[in-house]
């Protein structure tokens, strides 16, 4: 199994941008030798097959892109003519793609038919009587056991035009997307784990749905499928008639603030008047060895939650002084109870479920276990408001609440199938809706409402991505539009490109968007600028994925560019990201020299003030004849 050249290149970068078009063929070109040499070698190790994974068919391609594709598999065909070569794709429809992939000379194709279910007849209509045809019928994104008799329609279809010899049954895509086994999920309840299905499971039913096509599955089997995937539609576990009620019960005025951000700013200023190039965090500080362990000894019951919430209010305590000491301008309570940003939440929101071994691979060497949405979401309690209200309690300095948005919760968890994404998305953002009420109502005035996966959730055609950005900023607003206008609303978003999304961005309305921007120099911001992008931004100075502690010259030149294409006045002074992942040793100087860096571009603002003048006209002399005017320092 290999990467596809085609979709090497095309997610690949060239000096931080996309490949386009000049430089696409020459790359390909050098790129291709050393696939024939992989293949030459696969093919003398006794070989039969190789795959070439090509996710990007299903994107929007160029003709370019399309060109350089059949270069690759007209000369990888020729490299290893005897090497069977399986073309995959995957995570979607090929729509117009699909007739220039499937002249391709390879000899089977495999297909997505549980994202691309319509396009089956197609591939069946129009694949060449000495082409196989690798149908993936069981869901390798989800965790819910596949409907057999949904399938055998499609398999059994494909069968009768294909017969045993073309056709091959598979996973939708690679399973590493699942945990591994339900087998260790004793925390699962009976009737929920016969809803689900891992990668083990998965292996099974594609081995169950061949067998069936052959008839050696007794009927009996089928019948337990079928029944298993009612019952769970039909479970009164997954349908709360009274969430319901509320989302139908939205109302446009739910998604919107009562006055435009400029009026807003105004009287939030006034409540709080933070000082220019205000200094924050995003959210999270150091979760130390201690903080890990001491939650592992109180999740298995070594410690009482008297003594866990001791441990918990220790560390905020801490964490509010260091914040003092340091002079940040809004602080946040570190949320060192929390183990995950969506895990956190889910625990504590209806309508979620758990596992103790499900971990999937998340990027690098990162793992996580996604939560299960497999109901009705509801918030039957407060979630953050006593530590918040705790922290706020320890200091006369603004405490942020903290909060995880509706779509990266969606985006990050295991999502029901039995209704569209954003009927969930809605519920999950009214959860959130009450939360931030409830912040409010304990005194709470500046609330933070992450969604870093709002990108993240785009489909893989701009054709779509119109109703989906309409739903997700609908989901943020309606998760934050509750709140009086002098109660300031903060979201962040890291590692995304926000140049093709920055009209959904502004929709959201949120008061201060803070951004990862180092690593880019700020040209992030570009963006920004070119649409005039009306609120408040904190262009992260500090890079958190590094340990090297930025130094204040560093940051006061990132902080001057960031006003090159920005207003000043609308600037805030903050990290990439929360600091979680690193080292007190280092979040400490950094924070010191963000914090001097931008009191120091605050005596440069004061000092230009200063010495500003209008219009001076000086006394005529003799030997003057013309108006002198001393210059005019601006901003």
């Amino acid at each position: 199994m290999l990467l596809g050249p085609v979709s090497f290149l095309k997610l690949g970068k060239f000096e931080n941008r996309s490949i386009d078009e000049p430089h696409f063929l020459p790359l390909l070109e050098k790129l291709l030798p050393v696939y024939g040499e992989i293949l030459r070698r696969l093919e003398g190790l006794g070989a039969d097959w190789v795959q070439f994974d090509e996710p990007v068919l299903t994107r929007d391609l160029e003709n370019f892109h399309l060109e350089g594709l059949k270069t690759t598999y007209g000369y990888l065909a020729s490299e290893a003519p005897n090497l069977n070569i399986l073309l995959a794709s995957y995570f979607g429809e090929l729509r117009e793609n699909l007739n220039p992939v499937i002249e391709l000379p390879v000899k089977a194709f495999h297909i997505d038919a549980v994202r691309a279910p319509r396009e089956v007849d197609a591939w069946l209509k129009k694949l060449p009587e000495d082409k196989l045809l690798s149908v993936g019928i069981v869901d390798g994104r989800n965790i819910w056991k596949n409907d057999f008799a949904r399938s055998l329609k499609i398999l059994k279809k494909a069968y009768r035009k294909l017969g045993e010899e073309r056709l091959l049954i598979a996973p939708s895509c690679s399973l590493l997307h699942v945990p591994i086994s339900l087998k260790a999920e004793d925390d699962l309840d009976d009737e929920l784990k016969q809803w689900l299905a891992f990668a083990e499971e998965k292996v099974n039913e594609v081995v169950t749905l061949a067998r069936a096509l052959e008839g050696r599955v007794p009927s009996a089997a089928i019948e337990s499928n079928t029944r298993a995937v009612r019952e769970r539609h039909l479970s009164p576990r997954i349908h709360n008639p009274d969430v319901k009620r509320r989302a139908a019960s939205i109302a446009p005025g739910d998604y919107k603030r009562s006055t435009s951000f400029a009026n807003r700013l105004k009287k939030q200023r006034k409540r709080f008047p933070l000082p220019s190039w205000p200094t924050t965090t995003i959210g999270s500080f150091p979760q130390t060895i201690e903080v890990r362990r001491t939650r592992a000894r109180f999740r298995r019951g070594e410690l009482s939650a008297e003594e866990y919430n001791l441990f918990i209010e220790e560390n905020i305590r801490d964490i509010i002084k260091l914040q003092e000491r340091l002079d940040l301008d809004l602080l946040v309570h570190g949320e060192f109870e929390r183990n995950d940003m969506v895990e956190y939440f889910g625990q504590q929101l209806e309508g979620f479920a758990f596992t103790r071994n499900g971990w999937v691979q998340s990027y690098g060497s990162r793992y996580v276990k996604p939560p299960i949405i497999f109901g009705d979401v509801s918030r039957p309690d407060p979630m953050t408001v006593n530590w918040t209200q705790y922290a706020q309690s320890l200091t006369n300095k603004p405490v942020k609440g903290m909060l995880t948005g509706p779509v990266t919760i969606l985006q990050w968890s295991f999502v029901r199938d039995d209704q569209p994404r954003s009927d969930t998305a809605r519920q999950i953002a009214l959860a959130i809706r009450d939360e931030v009420r409830d912040l409010e109502a304990a005194g709470i005035s500046f609330i933070q409402i992450d969604e870093p996966a709002l990108r993240e959730g785009l489909p893989l055609r701009r054709t779509d991505w119109v109703e989906y950005l309409r739903w997700a900023v609908e989901a943020f607003r309606l998760a934050s539009c509750v709140v009086r206008d002098d109660t300031q609303i903060h979201t962040h978003m890291c590692y995304s490109q926000f140049n093709d999304i920055i009209e959904a961005i502004a929709e959201l309305d949120a008061d201060v968007i803070s951004i990862e921007a180092s690593r880019s120099k700020m040209n992030l911001l570009q963006s920004f600028s070119a649409f005039s992008y009306p609120n408040d931004i904190g262009p992260g100075v500090w890079d958190i994925h590094s340990p090297r502690v930025p130094d204040v010259g560093e940051i006061k030149a990132l902080l001057r560019k960031a006003a090159e294409v920005l207003p000043a006045e609308r600037i805030w002074v903050n990290p990439d990201c929360g600091l979680k992942t690193r080292a007190l040793e280092e979040v400490i100087p950094s924070l010191q020299n963000m914090v001097a860096a931008a009191r120091s571009l605050r005596v440069e603002g004061a000092r230009v003030q200063r010495f500003k003048v209008q219009k001076f006209v000086p006394n005529r002399t003799k030997d003057q004849g013309l108006d002198q005017r001393l210059p005019t320092f601006d901003r």
